[in-house]
């Protein structure tokens, strides 16, 4: 069983397949192709799972592939590995009519991404993510990046790609963790644009760690759903679409303040939508009970909800250099009530009293 949705954004507007066995139909879904030509970017993680059968079914289907590992890891998301990646393209002949294919997580549809937003200038990307995360929020909406040792994602582009193909099937070899870190990114889409999905979620969270079909393919679809109708009233981040980065101010900084790879993505968003939802019933937002009720389903995740004990003065100097600030004053994604998130600034000697909180 399999479903498409849309991301309409005009001439860019690409679909969303989500369902199982999708990679043994990858020709079929691949029409967007202006050349049969592909360069598939993996990792020496998802490689050895899916990159041989993948490559065969396209060869079969008389597309050219080449193939592209990097390293696995937040760790390797940075220039020396794009790098690599160039000169992979480039010493196999790629060319402007080459699609780059990104099959892994986040930190492959990233790179990859961005690899393909500026090679010759731009070529065509697919994405096609093999972790919850990357299912959910990563491989949607276009945004490609590399990190920076003083801030995450601090160099890339809006970057569309011609379609997500999310094989819901690849989900049955992700590490235990991984699928933990994928969920915090599915609560935040619940929290930030829709009650009844966090309540479904609340209803719903053991089938989702259990690996069930029906609730991860939900769980997926609205996830996408939520995430393509802010990205179709704002690609480029300019109004509603810095909602979508409920929990990732406080959440980069923990990324950055402990270094990259040792806190996953979605484990630092987990612990820093806490803290969001802490500065928002300081706010006057919502209720203590809303704080509580939001850190119980992190917890029945299996997910942080305490962050790291950098210190005040150094999540503020590291929120300072987030991409929402607005001439050095940081800007918070809070939650106005549980389904309704915006963007607002905040007195540093309020979020000082949150991270004290958080680490007491």
């Amino acid at each position: 069983m399999s479903s498409t949705l849309e991301v309409a954004l005009g001439a860019r507007s690409y679909p969303i397949h989500v369902g199982a066995g999708l990679l043994a139909q990858a020709p079929q879904l691949l029409t967007v192709l202006p050349h049969p030509r592909l360069a598939i970017v993996t990792d020496t993680v998802v490689a050895p799972l899916y990159l041989k059968s993948l490559a065969a079914t396209l060869r079969a289907a008389r597309i050219t592939v080449t193939e592209v590992v990097i390293p696995a890891g937040e760790a390797h998301k940075d220039w020396v590995t794009l790098n690599g990646i160039f000169d992979r393209l480039l010493e196999t002949g790629c060319d402007r009519g080459t699609t780059i294919l990104a099959l892994g997580g986040g930190v492959v549809g990233d790179i990859a991404g961005f690899a393909a937003a500026t090679y010759q200038r731009g070529v065509p990307l697919v994405q096609v993510p093999t972790t919850l995360l990357a299912q959910v929020d990563s491989s949607v909406g276009g945004k490609t990046a590399i990190d920076h040792p003083l801030g995450k994602n601090m160099i890339g582009a809006f970057y569309q790609p011609r379609v997500v193909i999310a094989d819901t099937a690849t989900l049955a070899t992700l590490p235990v963790r991984e699928l933990r870190a994928g969920i915090a990114e599915v609560i935040k889409h619940g929290l930030l644009g829709d009650r009844e999905f966090f309540d479904w979620l609340e209803q719903n969270i053991d089938g989702l760690l259990a690996r069930e079909p029906q609730a991860l393919a939900h769980a997926i679809h609205r996830s996408c759903e939520i995430k393509a109708a802010i990205v179709a009233l704002d690609e480029r981040e300019s109004g509603v679409r810095a909602q979508l980065n409920l929990g990732h101010t406080f959440g980069h900084a923990i990324e950055t303040g402990v270094g990259y790879g040792e806190w996953l993505h979605g484990e630092a968003v987990a612990a820093g939508t806490l803290l969001a939802a802490r500065l928002s019933q300081r706010l006057g937002f919502i209720a203590e009970a809303d704080v509580q009720r939001i850190k119980a389903l992190f917890e029945r995740a299996g997910l942080p909800t305490t962050a790291p004990p950098l210190g005040a003065e150094r999540y503020l100097e590291l929120m300072r250099r987030d991409k929402k600030a607005v001439a050095g004053e940081i800007r918070y994604v809070v939650l106005k009530k549980i389904g309704v998130a915006a963007v607002v600034p905040a007195p540093d000697a309020l979020v000082r009293g949150v991270l004290a909180d958080s680490s007491a």
